[in-house]
């Protein structure tokens, strides 16, 4: 009798999303009813921005990656239905962003992911 193998994470499609800022590609990898927490400086872990929903995460997405700048996958790993990864990116002025992201999956895609970021002031 065999076990039926639980869809895989796209880590390739997670890289070239965000490499080649292809929001369509990286709104692909997100659950109907996913939701992003973010806490950086503005946004502080009591009172995270919280995006619900494929509607808001493609809006944000599309927001982000048509930005003028410069977005690198650095390392990903990931462990049954968890994904822990680290993006780098740069503005053109030279301001840099570093942000980490822990995500929980369901059926290989994204049900929620916690975002702490940090960019140079």
């Amino acid at each position: 009798m065999g076990t039926m193998a639980r869809p895989a994470f796209d880590t390739e499609a997670l890289r070239r999303g965000i490499e080649e800022r292809t929001a369509q590609t990286l709104a692909s990898l997100y659950a109907d009813d996913a939701e992003i927490r973010i806490v950086d400086h503005n946004t502080q872990p009591s009172n995270p921005k919280v995006v619900h929903g494929r509607d808001e995460i493609d809006e944000m997405l599309d927001d982000l990656y048509g930005r003028d700048m410069t977005h690198k996958l650095e390392q990903c790993v990931v462990q049954d239905d968890r994904v822990a990864f680290t993006e780098s990116c740069q503005y053109p002025d030279g301001v840099r962003v570093l942000a980490e992201s822990m995500l929980t999956l369901r059926d290989g895609k994204i049900v929620e992911q916690t975002m702490i970021q940090a960019w140079d002031e």
